[in-house]
């Protein structure tokens, strides 16, 4: 007898939409058909649309920050927060702190989400310290263990790698058979802007946005693709905000080179101006982010990009701070008063990524919710290593499986969401299309906006090789 059966719903993937029953037997799809016969437990989704839970390609958890702020989400609070936002598997970062070793780091990493995940989660590694030993020995071993992606800046003092550096990197990552994601923003653009505008009296967190210019995104995103295409190695530019990264990476692609390319929600629903706060004030660091948000043309370019297949995959990029963290760990720091270079850069979104492109994609005919599954899910897992085990209903794949109501309506407000942070940026933005259900490899792990499901739920998983769509 199956464990579980969804009966009466809409099944929609990446590829198909088709009404059908599922059958689950130890946590994966066994059965797809018009009857799948008896089970244990039976859900009755007439109404519904069945879909792939959530794949957060890229999100921050429990990361250290090396300024003295704090991360607002754990592995606990950000798993649970995906959870109840209809995600069932996240890729957080094993960042590599400088002068240490990067397996020490992953194992310290590895440590802290050990039992302590709603969902499952696998990790990238982010590389800010490239010495012989790194390239010759650790990554190679890591990415044997299934590690095969990693990430490298092209800005922040303590991350950023220089030309040499990345070159090294993506050279090694060619080698291996890995895939290197890019935060493309050119330091030293940033730099030069930052203090113009610091000298000239400009310090509130509305300035970021001009200090982190879109010259300096697509500057960095051209000579990322140049790196790329010199060591024949493939990329994915992470959190392209507007049109001029954009240009870069289909540039790229005509000519043949395999550029990926990643959105998040701040540059659909944000915009530069949101920065301003109520009046040129703190209240505009709750959106602080980088790259930052642009203006509504670059919003509009974004949804073509969306629709037309310009973009491969669509992430959270949770970053996730509180306004008032205790003993000044916060956005609100004693030196984040004194210019918008010291607010920490990052917004939380995982909990409501799904919700915002459900609502103002699908609901509002921008694109279908095919291609919705494609970017939030399907795409991501093939991207990564996980398909098909993640990423599809199917057979013989974990039974990862959320229950969309497309008619029922709410308001993302702070008091209802799961993350860590004391804010969410969408505050008050209304939704078409609630995530009834999430179900992580045959069990429940949310229902109705809460996580039912219990602490240690998710697993720690290896992937195969990632670059592949």
């Amino acid at each position: 007898m199956l464990d579980l059966a969804i009966r009466g719903g809409t099944i929609i993937t990446a590829a198909d939409r088709f009404n059908a029953d599922i059958g689950v037997k130890d946590g994966r799809v066994t059965m797809i058909a018009a009857d799948v016969g008896e089970a244990v437990e039976q859900i009755d989704a007439t109404g519904l649309w069945v879909m792939p839970g959530g794949v957060d390609g890229h999100v921050h958890l429990a990361q250290p920050t090396g300024d003295g702020t704090v991360m607002a989400d754990d592995f606990e609070s950000g798993t649970r927060a995906a959870a109840a936002g209809g995600t069932t598997t996240v890729l957080p970062f094993a960042q590599q702190i400088k002068g240490t070793s990067l397996r020490a780091c992953v194992e310290d990493y590895r440590k802290k989400a050990e039992g302590q995940c709603h969902i499952d989660v696998a990790f990238h590694l982010i590389v800010t310290d490239p010495t012989p030993s790194v390239l010759g020995q650790e990554l190679p071993a890591l990415v044997a263990d299934g590690y095969t992606s990693f990430k490298v800046f092209m800005t922040y003092d303590d991350l950023m790698l220089d030309d040499g550096q990345m070159l090294e990197v993506f050279d090694t990552a060619r080698r291996e058979g890995a895939l290197v994601m890019v935060h493309a923003e050119g330091h030293d653009a940033i730099r030069f802007m930052t203090k113009k505008l610091e000298d000239a009296g400009h310090t509130e967190p509305y300035w970021h946005a001009h200090s982190h210019s879109r010259i300096a995104e697509r500057e960095a995103t051209h000579r990322a693709i140049s790196h790329a295409e010199l060591t024949d190695v493939p990329i994915v530019i992470v959190h392209v905000s507007g049109p001029e990264p954009l240009e870069q990476i289909k540039w790229a692609r005509a000519r043949g080179r395999k550029v990926f390319a990643e959105t998040c929600p701040q540059y659909i629903q944000l915009v530069a101006d949101d920065l301003k706060g109520l009046n040129m004030d703190f209240e505009g660091a709750k959106y602080v982010c980088s790259p930052p948000p642009r203006d509504e043309a670059s919003q509009e370019a974004i949804w073509q990009g969306l629709a037309d297949g310009s973009f491969d995959i669509f992430s959270s990029d949770h970053a996730p701070f509180r306004i008032d963290g205790p003993g000044g760990t916060g956005k609100d720091n004693p030196r984040a008063r004194t210019s918008f270079k010291w607010v920490p850069n990052g917004i939380p979104g995982v909990e409501t990524r799904l919700q915002i492109l459900f609502s103002e994609g699908i609901m509002k005919g921008r694109i279908s919710a095919e291609r919705f599954v494609e970017l939030t899910s399907t795409n991501p897992a093939k991207l990564y290593g996980l398909y098909p085990r993640k990423g599809s209903i199917t057979i013989g794949g974990d039974a990862d499986i959320v229950l969309w109501n497309p008619e029922a309506t709410g308001t993302i407000r702070q008091e209802n969401l799961h993350h860590g942070p004391d804010y969410t940026p969408y505050e008050g933005l209304e939704v078409t299309g609630i995530p009834q259900q999430t179900i992580l490899r045959g069990k429940t792990v949310a229902r109705n906006g809460d996580v039912t499901g219990p602490l240690g739920a998710g697993e720690i998983m290896s992937r195969d090789a990632s670059g592949r769509l």
